[in-house]
């Protein structure tokens, strides 16, 4: 049972947005669906479940109008165009900016406590960077007329206005704005999809410059939404890559048990799910099956899908992964590790999992990774390891975790951990994790 001073001094860690859209208890439900509190362990447990995945949720983009449309891709890019040529900036619809470089976002923070994107307009570019062939096309709204835009700045050395009515900025990576981002504050969330959408567009353009079908130069077509070879006989089409990836929950269903594996690049203690590239001519089960058993020697007889997440934070030359995530319900229980792919793989019982989702140290990376944010745009970064981020608020180190909430992995290991609560804190009266369960 937690009484009031343990639950008033959670409720201090949350850190609740003031401006939230929405004053309900179904916030707190949430987050308190499914706290568990152990006097002998002292750490703060629960399933966070979000609406959607960290990098889903893009709100720009289910709203990409037809060609003939003011706010279209093509129209716009041709008025953008315009504007550059007769230096007209203050005209509707609003053109805002993005810029990146060498992958990273400008972002300014708020207070210390979050960060916004680093939104700037046509007049604030430098002119050498004003070219229409420059801008990629993120999206538009309608309501507030405006038309949203990327662009690259890498090796200019200002290239825009650092600084506007005060305010400071920097280029931040975009994991950073990942771990700083608070997961209950959705139009954080909704920044940071926008920025993964953008980065993944940006990384796309640098890897397609020539044609992989005649070696031509490539140009952009659509606004940058797709690229084109510049060879007239030859003028392939090239769309914006995606690297499927699969990433599975090994289940122990007759012992009650997950399969979590470690690798030497992971933050000391941490512990995840299993996870492989789709080969050509696989099904995404086989993947799943194939890539456990290479592993981890472990064989999988049922496949249950979860739900899946963009990842636009990997290697630059893959800009974007789609990370689609399953439960695997394994047929043998003996673990043979390969250890050129993973330090070690153990299974863990359903309450050791529970334990492992230790609030406290994602709330602390959270609003460790904030002030980082904050201190590059004064200008002032210190030296920053993850590793320091994942300790209680009391000093005390959980035994083992799991990624925070902005993975997958979090989701597919809390929905097996808490199987009897969905998304608003009520019971499912289902004993097996299902893909509809974690209403991603």
């Amino acid at each position: 049972m937690v009484n009031l001073v343990q639950f008033s001094k959670l409720l201090s860690l949350i850190c609740l947005p003031k401006d939230l859209p929405y004053k309900s208890p179904h916030i707190l439900t949430r987050l308190f669906s499914h706290y568990n509190y152990n006097p002998f362990f002292r750490i703060t447990t629960m399933s966070i479940n979000l609406s959607t995945h960290v990098f889903a949720g893009n709100p720009l983009r289910s709203k990409t109008p037809n060609n003939n449309d003011l706010f279209s891709p093509t129209t716009a890019l041709e008025t953008l165009k315009s504007r550059i040529t007769d230096n007209t900036h203050h005209q509707s619809p609003n053109f805002k900016v993005l810029p990146f470089r060498n992958g990273k976002p400008l972002a300014t923070s708020i207070g210390g406590e979050s960060w916004q994107l680093g939104w700037i307009g046509l007049g604030e570019l430098s002119p050498e960077l004003s070219a229409g062939e420059s801008f990629v096309y993120l999206g538009s709204d309608v309501d507030e007329d405006a038309v949203y835009w990327t662009i690259d700045v890498s090796g200019e050395e200002i290239g825009f206005v650092p600084e506007f009515g005060g305010v400071r900025f920097s280029f931040v990576e975009l994991r950073t704005l990942m771990v700083a981002t608070d997961w209950v504050d959705s139009k954080s969330m909704g920044n940071l999809a926008i920025a993964g959408h953008a980065r993944a567009l940006l990384e796309w353009h640098k890897i397609s410059l020539f044609c992989g079908h005649c070696g031509e130069k490539t140009v952009p077509m659509e606004a940058g939404r797709r690229k084109q070879c510049s060879n007239e006989s030859c003028k392939k089409r090239i769309y914006p890559r995606v690297d499927p990836v699969v990433i599975m929950l090994v289940i122990d269903q007759e012992n009650d048990r997950a399969l979590l594996s470690k690798q030497s690049r992971f933050v000391p203690r941490m512990w995840s799910c299993l996870a492989g590239f789709i080969e050509p001519g696989e099904s995404l089960e086989e993947a799943v099956r194939r890539e456990t058993l290479e592993e981890t020697g472990i064989e999988v007889g049922e496949v249950v899908y979860h739900s899946s997440q963009p990842w636009p934070v990997g290697p630059n030359s893959m800009p974007c992964q789609l990370m689609v995530g399953f439960f695997a319900y394994a047929k043998s229980l003996e673990i043979n590790v390969d250890k050129e792919e993973l330090e070690d793989a153990q299974w863990h019982s359903r309450e050791e999992v529970r334990k492992a989702l230790t609030f406290a140290e994602y709330k602390k990376a959270q609003t460790t990774a904030a002030a980082k944010v904050e201190q590059m745009c004064k200008g002032v970064e210190k030296t920053h390891s993850l590793s320091t981020d994942f300790n209680v608020e009391s000093g005390e180190l959980a035994p083992m975790f799991v990624p925070g909430p902005f993975a997958i992995a979090h989701h597919l290991i809390s929905s097996w951990a808490f199987p009897d609560k969905n998304i608003n804190g009520s019971e499912l009266h289902s004993k097996q994790p299902i893909g509809s369960a974690s209403n991603l």
